[in-house]
């Protein structure tokens, strides 16, 4: 089983910025961020594969910024201009086709807020 492990979120003002990472017990194809607010579905915030291609939620587009490290089977997301509306608990995920199902991580709490 894969191991997601994640670091950051938090209290910030609205325009403010946030930092989370995840760091995985092995490296992972696809690697990625969702969120998820209470009665609400998760959805998807942004991904990133192996060779560094990106994919993103239109509503982050823009604000936020998927990266990774393969050396150290890391992905972080920078969260810039956030907005109330961003306040969720925040996912890491991580796919590979060795694996049969996605691996989550514990989720991390990130609030905007005045």
């Amino acid at each position: 089983q894969v191991h997601l492990v994640e670091f950051g979120g938090g209290l910030v003002q609205p325009g403010g910025s946030l930092r989370l990472s995840c760091v995985a017990s092995e490296t992972m194809f696809e690697m990625g961020w969702y969120r998820q607010v209470p009665g609400k579905k998760r959805e998807l915030v942004a991904t990133i594969i192996w060779s560094g291609d990106t994919n993103y939620a239109v509503s982050v587009e823009g604000r936020f910024t998927i990266s990774r490290d393969n050396a150290k089977n890391r992905v972080d997301l920078q969260m810039n201009s956030l907005k109330p509306e961003d306040t969720a608990v925040y996912y890491c995920n991580a796919q590979d086709g060795r694996h049969p199902q996605d691996s989550w991580g514990q989720g991390t709490q990130v609030t905007v807020s005045s």
